[in-house]
């Protein structure tokens, strides 16, 4: 009988991706012999009274045994192997004689001899087929109903050991309970057992934020953790949690009761954990905390929960009483967050997402404009423009600040080697975060991309905050004095709105302090913010810096700034930041 090969059947890549995930979770592939499996195989080839029979799994190039009989070798290629048909049909699969199949006849099993196959596939719980129970003749044979259905049970019964076997995975060795993995299984059996669309709670607790977890283990070794996690059980079951699992290192989570309100249940968790702050042995150096995440019956995914409920339970650590609910308000935030550093990752790579826009900086002595400071733009092909008020803040704060700034840098350099080929000289001030004055090459870099390009150091300014400047001081400081001694220009960027000292400002080799833009609002219109910006450039100038007062966009601010002895302006009132080429344009009509 010919098997006829139908490419519906055939699973789709997606599937043979997930499909061969659920095989290699269960970590089967390459163990050991089981006599658990070579029972039920000897059975096998007992029943159907042949010499040879085997426990296959379908691996992504391979057919590997994990029990056989009548075999010698451990494996053979998936190509033309039935049992990797059955795997991607998830049928059984009967072929009375293989050299008479038009597709099976040039396999390697009908070269070597073989002439009878019959396979049922070992399909998990959610539906996954991982191989395949087989028997396999020398003669050809046709199979009973009987005889089929025979080899449905033991391929039924090679699943069962498989799950028996697996289930040993779902209990944590430490505190005895049943662990993330039968979190999820329970958790998809309540959509058997309840209507779907019923509301429920779930919460987690987490005995300790992950700051203390490093400390203690840092300090008390993993054998405290374990001792605290010992201690937790007795102490959670006092909360009428019914089930608990332990789902994360120090992190338990458990139903709520069915019918019972929110209210009730963020009551219940806060009486409790009052109660448990004035017991057991790491009281005084963890901070537990509960995250309760509501959840609908068939319409919400178990991993999903378990994030809600550990989002919540984080949230908590600022919580007055250190119970939060979980709020799709805030995880919208934060799902937002995550998205723009993995898109601004692509972003970077692309070459056409990034650019740079550049505004002018006009004195107000002569009104000339000698230097202008490059701002990161994005334009997503999907989103469009996004403000740099929302990526930069999170970019800075990840891995992504190191290859942010070599772009930035990179693409300002080359703009001014372009200016200055067309007879523009411009200082180009770039912004550089806390995080770059902490890479011990950041200076090495900077100036290799000014010899790339050809340009004095002069043509290019740093600028940082205040709070950039604080966060790690002394490293700061030697980065800064470097740059400074090759003649790249630093300025100190938002002054006004951090928390540097006074005397490090004295230290700093800067050359310039920008006044942060906040001061600008209604300061013709402010007498206390135009003594304390009058001041800010008093002090400014005593310590020997020019001063660049940003935001500016009326006149009449600009007039009081010139009074006050500001040196240059930034602001709408001259020019928004400008692409390039309208840059240039911008220069020469002022020129005219």
């Amino acid at each position: 009988m010919n098997f006829p090969i139908d490419p519906a059947l055939l699973a789709s890549p997606s599937h043979e991706a997930a499909r061969l995930d659920a095989l290699r979770r269960l970590e089967l592939l390459d163990t050991p012999p089981s006599e658990a499996f070579d029972r039920i195989t000897r059975m096998a080839a007992q029943l159907f009274q042949l010499p040879i029979a085997a426990v296959s799994l379908t691996d992504s190039d391979r057919q590997w045994f994990k029990s056989k009989v009548g075999i010698n070798h451990d494996a053979i290629p998936r190509q033309l192997a039935p049992c990797a048909m059955v795997a991607d049909t998830n049928d059984i699969l009967v072929v009375p004689d293989l050299l008479e199949d038009t597709y099976f006849r040039d396999s390697g099993l009908a070269q070597d001899g073989i002439r009878f196959y019959a396979g049922a596939p070992l399909t998990t719980s959610e539906g996954y087929c991982l191989g395949a129970m087989c028997v396999l003749g020398l003669e050809p044979r046709q199979v009973t109903d009987d005889e089929s259905q025979a080899l449905k049970d033991l391929a039924t019964m090679v699943m069962a050991q498989i799950e028996l076997q697996h289930a040993l995975g779902r209990i944590d060795p430490v505190s005895g309970l049943p662990n993330r993995n039968q979190f999820i299984v329970d958790f998809n059996d309540m959509e058997l057992a309840e209507a779907p669309g019923d509301m429920r709670l779930a919460a987690l607790v987490s005995m300790a934020s992950p700051q203390e977890l490093s400390d203690a283990q840092r300090v008390m070794g993993a054998g405290y953790l374990d001792e605290m996690v010992r201690d937790a059980v007795p102490q959670l079951r006092l909360a009428g949690a019914g089930k608990i699992y332990h789902v994360g290192s120090t992190q338990f989570a458990f139903f709520a009761p069915r019918g019972v309100t929110l209210e009730t249940f963020c009551t219940q968790l806060q009486s409790w954990l009052d109660a448990h702050a004035s017991h057991g042995r790491a009281r005084f150096i963890t901070t537990t905390t509960v995250g309760i995440a509501p959840f609908t019956v068939g319409q919400t995914e178990g991993l999903d929960l378990l994030r809600n409920m550990h989002g919540a339970a984080h949230d908590a650590l600022a919580a007055e009483r250190c119970v939060r609910v979980f709020s799709s308000e805030h995880d919208a935030i934060l799902q937002r967050r995550f998205w723009l550093v993995n898109a601004f990752g692509a972003a970077l790579e692309s070459r056409d997402q990034l650019h740079l826009v550049y505004q002018p900086k006009v004195s107000l002595h002569d009104g000339a404009c000698a230097s202008v400071e490059a701002l990161l733009r994005w334009s997503h092909p999907e989103l469009g423009a996004i403000s740099p008020g929302e990526f930069i803040p999170v970019i800075e704060t990840t891995s992504l600040a190191r290859a942010t700034t070599e772009w930035v840098l990179g693409a300002a350099m080359r703009q001014m080697a372009a200016w200055r080929r067309d007879g523009i000289a411009l200082q180009v001030a770039v912004n550089v975060s806390a995080v770059n004055l902490e890479e011990p090459d950041f200076c090495d870099r900077v100036l290799t991309l000014l010899q790339r390009n050809g340009l004095p150091p002069s043509s290019l300014a740093i600028e940082l905050t205040e709070s950039a400047l604080m966060r790690n001081p002394r490293g700061a400081q030697a980065t800064l004095e470097r740059l400074a001694r090759v003649g790249v220009q630093l300025a100190i960027d938002d002054f006004g709105t951090g928390y540097s000292s006074l005397a490090y400002l004295q230290s700093l080799p800067a050359n310039v302090v920008k006044i942060d833009q906040s001061f600008m609002r209604n300061l013709d219109q402010d007498e206390r913010r135009r003594a304390l910006v009058g001041t800010m450039i008093k002090l400014s100038h005593d310590l020997g810096h020019k001063v660049v007062a940003e935001g500016v966009e009326t006149v009449e601010v600009e007039e009081f700034l010139r009074a006050a002895g500001c040196d240059e302006v930034q602001g709408y009132l001259h020019a928004r930041p400008l692409a390039p080429n309208a840059l240039a344009e911008w220069l020469a009509a002022r020129a005219c």
